[in-house]
């Protein structure tokens, strides 16, 4: 079987244990909060510890990937993920929860980037979106699953059960991996920037953590100000470090590329919006409207079911309309769809929930899946270990920002209005990432017509091929 075949499907497995946990997760946060006695909105530290963990280890996922090889890692990345699972089922406090989460982002850094940097450097570019939208096929099979299976298992037996389930699908990718995947790796490779990695990683970690413990949760707010703070700082240090050596941990050169920049900084703003999602709709559906967690994960499902559709069209949309028209449009209504959870009511039919979920889910992924792809479409074969990397640490950062934002906006409605955390708090804290979202257009709007052709197939009205690609 050709390797545009078989390497996305083995990927995929990683792919399916990683977005199965984080939707369960999501739909049962309200009784993990219950039974270790911790408010609903301070979970969201459990939701950025994983976040943050892939943030700063990704980096180093390329250069482990060109020195130990891509199906040793991968190998290892699985187990680690595993026995982060163990150590959530186990969990008895808020602390032990984000602490294992922050294990099981350790191999979630490594399993999913250096998977995708196989499938890079097996796939030609002329198949590269299609071979994209095959690998996130049976990935997003897990959200549409986890949410119903999530709620069902916290509903009926206890959540720690939803991590025990990671186990055999685990145990199944390593099997996968030893039969198919080859251990690629790059003949040449730099040394591992020491000091940018304690630097980068933590400075992340100290900036994200403390945006997301604001709030008086896990820690006082003084303390929550000094770990941003410190997390500016070494950020700082870094990106002057960053200038000064010859092979950076993070190369933020790689920026001189326009689709690649347009990816980073506009993928993120879009990310910072969906990014908040996976937290407040869930919270929104048990906490405002007095969903159990079946009756919840019954609903959210949709959102992961329109994603799986579109990624079966996304390929055709992209080569008939190319990438800067479809990114700019689909942005902005992306982010209304968005907004309009905040319209849900207690009183609102579930059916309609469900429609507009569907349909959501199908924009949202036709976005994700362009600005994947376009990613790369410029950056040559040996940039790619440092290119997934910066993809890496944006995709999740972005996320872990959308997740604390979202957190703040629900507080602050709640601060506002006077009260603890009603259903009406929601609508202004949806309506204020939709429009974080909705930015992410004005950074795609300034592609050339012919952006990312090579991958698309797409041909722009007055460009001759030979300049498009």
């Amino acid at each position: 079987m050709r390797p545009a075949r078989i390497v996305p499907l083995v990927v995929a497995t990683a792919l399916f244990m990683e977005n199965t946990d984080s939707t369960v997760i999501a739909t049962s946060l309200p009784a993990i909060a219950a039974d270790i006695g911790e408010d609903p909105i301070a979970l969201k530290l459990a939701l950025t510890a994983y976040l943050v963990s892939l943030a700063v280890f990704i980096p180093v996922s390329g250069w482990a990937a060109d020195r130990f090889g891509a199906r040793t890692v991968f190998r290892w990345a699985l187990a680690v993920f595993m026995a982060g699972s163990l150590a959530c089922a186990a969990a008895d406090s808020l602390a032990w929860f984000v602490a294992a989460r922050f294990l099981q982002g350790l191999g979630g850094a490594m399993m999913v980037p250096v998977g995708r940097l196989v499938l890079l450097r097996s796939v030609p570019k002329a198949e590269l979106v299609g071979a994209l939208a095959t690998l996130t096929i049976p990935a997003l099979v897990g959200p549409v699953i986890g949410p119903p299976l999530g709620g069902l298992i916290t509903t009926t037996l206890n959540w720690r059960w939803i991590f025990v389930i990671n186990l055999p699908i685990g145990l199944a990718g390593i099997w996968l991996a030893t039969l198919y995947i080859g251990d690629l790796r790059e003949p040449e490779r730099p040394p591992l920037d020491v000091t940018g990695f304690l630097l980068s990683g933590t400075g992340l970690a100290s900036l994200m953590l403390g945006l997301a413990s604001g709030g008086r949760h896990l820690l006082p707010g003084s303390v929550s100000l000094g770990c941003v703070l410190a997390g500016l700082v070494l950020v700082g240090l870094y990106l002057r470090h960053a200038r000064r050596v010859e092979t950076p941990l993070i190369r933020l050169d790689l920026l001189r590329h326009p689709t690649f920049r347009a990816a980073i900084t506009g993928g993120s703003l879009f990310r910072i919006g969906t990014g908040a999602i996976p937290f407040l709709l869930p919270l929104m559906l048990q906490l405002g409207f007095g969903l159990d967690p079946l009756q919840s994960g019954l609903v959210t499902f949709a959102a992961a079911a329109g994603a799986l559709f579109m990624k079966t069209v996304a390929a055709r949309i992209l080569r008939a309309h190319g990438f800067r028209t479809v990114m700019t449009l689909n942005a902005v209504v992306a982010a209304l769809l968005l907004a309009v959870n905040g319209l849900f009511t207690a009183a609102t039919p579930h059916a309609v929930m469900v429609a507009v979920l569907l349909v959501a889910g199908c924009f949202r992924s036709l976005q994700f899946t362009a600005v994947n792809a376009i990613a790369y479409a410029d950056v040559e074969s040996r940039e790619m270990s440092a290119a997934t990397s910066l993809a890496g640490v944006a995709q999740q950062l972005s996320l872990s920002v959308g997740v604390a934002f979202g957190a703040f906006a629900l507080e602050t409605a709640a601060a506002w209005r006077g009260g603890p955390i009603a259903a009406e708090d929601f609508r202004p804290a949806f309506l204020a990432v939709a429009v974080v979202s909705s930015l992410s257009a004005l950074v795609f709007r300034r592609l050339r017509p012919e952006a990312g052709a090579a991958v698309s197939g797409h041909r722009a009205l007055g460009v001759k091929p030979a300049d498009a690609a």
